[in-house]
């Protein structure tokens, strides 16, 4: 086998089914899981909707079992309960099969520990090794060692069960009327019934018949891909709606006539609702934003900065944080260690009930920054690897001036002493460099922006990679204050 080769990314292995995921990487994952965890005991397994995604699953568990593991198989379920079963089955490792928020014709393979928290980047690291250079004779578990598969799906209602019992409101202080998107995803079963079943008499489905050819709509709950739906939702009576990606790690929210509700605005909601009893530590990634630091700090609390991706790892350093959110995830250690897009819209449900106040009213206390997201799409990785060093170079010497702190733990952030920000990195999972920032005005963001675009086409042109398309997200002020 090949030595030294790059498997795992931002989340997992990623990639298109038949270049980077294939039947024998899965079977070879799941067997030098078996043997880097002991080759006894139990491991669960799951996967999402996509089309190939059930053959990957019963692969990967035949590897497990090769290598002398049981392997308990929930079969499709989203990303969140796959990490739940992991401690609540005592098994000692778990895999998702899911591409989450990627296009259709991409899988992936996602890792977690006994206590359901991703593998960190030296258990990755030493997967790989295992999948590359082992010795698969030594791997293998003789004829009399080898795993038994068991059915594992009441995990699922249990995990159903377990949520509502934590999150249940006894006594709403509001009537709520709420649509769930689960994206023909691997959530279409039990978002919607979770969110009825906390105290929201009106739950509406939306693509909620799993699919893996996503009819419904493309599985990135972006803003423009939520936006659409959204104004359908408010047609319907909804007052918020809910929108996961394939395997319902991620959560997007929109509000009928306010429309996309930025990620930073819910990080700071659930930061202001974790801080309110207890001071202590957010972690948070290194695109998010001015509106988290000033709820952190108004609370009296403590800000950790994290690599996008690696929530857990972060959290892992950091006992005793209160969360760890990035846009799109969020992790509340009370709840576990694993990202959790069901958990994070039964939460915002919560406050609601609670407080007796809808979600746009809730969103309507909160600070708010012009803010602009943007990708640049490239024909490969090899491609955002080449000229990535390039823009960043010309970063550093042309875009300091009046910066207060650079940060380059994902990429380079740089924020000024007018609070405004920009930060540039490559994707981890995708053919893209990521470019994000945030003004202390429009004008501001503006003038970063272009700054930031001029720099990442001048040094594409100067290496000879072609930019093959532009995904622009703009949020300034849609709340119209």
């Amino acid at each position: 086998m090949m030595q030294g080769r790059r498997l795992f990314g931002t989340a997992g292995v990623r990639g298109p089914y038949l270049d980077k995921v294939t039947p024998e990487l899965a079977y070879r994952i799941g067997l030098a899981v078996a043997y880097y965890v002991g080759g006894e005991g139990n491991a669960a397994m799951a996967h999402d909707t996509r089309t190939t995604s059930p053959l990957l699953a019963q692969v990967a568990a035949a590897g497990m079992m090769a290598g002398g593991l049981n392997a308990i198989f929930l079969g499709l379920a989203p990303t969140p309960v796959l990490a739940f079963s992991v401690p609540y089955t005592e098994s000692k490792a778990g895999i998702m099969i899911t591409a989450s928020h990627n296009p259709p014709p991409d899988n992936g393979i996602k890792l977690f520990d006994s206590s359901g928290m991703e593998y960190t980047v030296p258990m990755e690291k030493d997967i790989e090794d295992l999948v590359f250079n082992g010795d698969t004779r030594r791997m293998h578990a003789t004829w009399d060692r080898v795993g038994r598969l068991t059915l594992g799906q009441e995990v699922i209602e249990e995990y159903k069960r377990k949520l509502v019992d934590m999150l249940h409101v006894k006594k709403p202080k509001i009537k709520l009327a709420v649509a769930v998107d689960c994206a023909n995803g691997a959530s279409s079963g039990v978002t919607p019934e979770v969110i009825r079943k906390i105290g929201v008499p009106k739950v509406m489905s939306l693509n909620c018949h799993p699919d893996g050819l996503f009819p419904g709509r493309y599985p990135e709950p972006r803003k423009d891909v939520v936006e659409p739906i959204a104004r359908y939702a408010g047609e319907l009576g909804a007052h918020i709606l809910f929108a996961h990606d394939g395997d319902a790690d991620r959560l997007a929210a929109a509000i009928p006539g306010l429309g996309f509700i930025k990620q930073d605005l819910l990080i700071a909601l659930f930061s202001w609702w974790k801080l309110r009893d207890r001071r202590g530590t957010i972690i948070i990634s290194v695109d998010v934003g001015n509106e988290v630091e000033d709820i952190v700090e108004r609370m009296g609390g403590r800000i950790v900065r994290a690599k996008l991706g690696k929530l857990h790892e972060r959290l892992k350093e950091t006992p005793g944080a209160l969360l760890a959110a990035e846009p799109w995830k969020l992790i509340d250690p009370q709840w576990g260690p694993w990202v959790d897009g069901i958990y994070q819209a039964a939460l915002l449900v919560r406050i609601s009930l609670e407080e007796g106040e809808t979600p746009e009213r809730l969103i309507r206390r909160l600070p708010f920054y012009p803010s602009a997201r943007i990708s640049f799409k490239l024909r490969n990785d090899d491609d955002k690897d080449k000229v990535y060093p390039f823009i960043e170079e010309e970063v550093k010497t042309t875009l300091t001036k009046n910066a207060v702190k650079i940060l380059t733990i994902d990429g380079i952030r740089i924020d000024y002493d007018d609070r405004s920000w920009i930060l540039l990195r490559t994707s981890g999972t995708e053919p893209k460099i990521r470019l994000y920032a945030q003004g202390s005005s429009r004008e501001r963001l503006m003038e970063l922006i272009e700054a930031a675009k001029g720099i990442v086409k001048k040094n594409a042109d100067r290496v000879g990679v072609r930019i093959i398309g532009v995904e622009e997200h703009l949020d300034v002020d849609p709340l119209g204050r």
